[in-house]
């Protein structure tokens, strides 16, 4: 056993953790976990994997992981120029969406909507100009005339005010017509995460009003991520480094966890939108029930 391996496996168990516990919340093999404690480290993947189990392992136990590598530099492997894995868990990545067209996808509809209510304030002003101005010019003609006998101008007078409260009429039904389609552009529910309980690093929402449960996670440093549906099912489970990230559908699922090691560093967007947490905790435990909304 090394002096690091023993260093880690004092904290464990000043933790009160057993190396079961340990592979349960770092989601590393308990094989990994213990090669680790012993100075094994030719059972490993590779010296990538080496750096990062020992990170996870003293993330978990309570111990600044800079120190540990600074102390025990000589017991930990080097890594230059290895890549990560292109397969980092059994679903394969997807390619990530850029920023700028996120972006585009997210303004897109109101434009959308700024360009209808535009249309309808048009149609507004075009109907009430037309119409005024054909009374105006009814008014208008109707003074030139000069009246024989006082009975003729009364019933020539009556068509006109009948006209005029039928062109009143298609008036007012059209700007009614105009403010209910605006109506119900505006009502139409949007996406909403509900907050059903949160305690320390564990936290339960649920996502209501889609009938979509899509989630971007990316990383802005260095972060593990685990995901799984409520069966036990593993979506991804791996590392991200800066500037990665990786697009799951998970609409098909009715209860989702993420399990994330570094909540500084790890991004999540749930359809699009920027999930916050619900608190500082360093590691934290998120479960999300979808209860898609029904199609009519």
């Amino acid at each position: 056993m090394t002096e690091l391996g023993s260093r880690l496996k004092e904290a464990r168990q000043a933790k009160g953790l057993s190396l079961d516990d340990l592979q349960e919340t770092t989601k590393i093999q308990k094989r990994y976990l213990k090669g680790i404690e012993e100075g094994n480290y030719d059972m490993m993947p590779g010296k990538f994997y080496v750096r990062a189990f020992i990170k996870q392992y003293a993330e978990a136990v309570g111990l600044e992981t800079e120190q540990v590598f600074d102390e025990y530099k000589n017991e930990v492997p080097e890594v230059y120029h290895e890549e990560l894995p292109e397969q980092i868990s059994r679903v394969q990545s997807r390619k990530t969406v850029p920023v700028s067209s996120s972006k585009i996808l997210d303004i897109f509809p109101k434009i959308l909507v700024a360009v209808f209510i535009i249309a309808a304030i048009f149609l507004i002003w075009f109907l009430y100009t037309k119409y005024s101005g054909s009374n105006n010019n009814e008014k208008l003609g109707g003074t030139k005339e000069t009246p024989i006998e006082s009975t003729e101008v009364k019933q020539s007078n009556k068509p006109a005010e009948k006209t005029n409260k039928q062109n009143n009429n298609k008036d007012n039904n059209s700007v009614e017509k105009t403010q209910d389609e605006k109506n119900k552009t505006v009502e139409e529910p949007k996406q909403k995460l509900k907050v059903v309980n949160t305690s320390g690093k564990y936290s339960t929402y649920q996502l209501l009003n889609t009938d979509k449960f899509e989630v971007k996670l990316s990383s802005t440093g260095e972060a593990w991520i685990g995901v799984s549906n409520g069966s036990g099912h593993s979506y991804f489970n791996g590392i991200l480094k800066d500037g990665q990230s990786q697009i799951i559908d998970l609409t098909k699922e009715k209860q989702v966890t993420f399990n994330i090691g570094k909540t500084p560093e790890t991004e999540i967007y749930i359809n699009g939108e920027k999930f916050d947490y619900p608190n500082d905790n360093y590691t934290q435990k998120i479960t999300i029930q979808f209860e898609p909304s029904k199609t009519e």
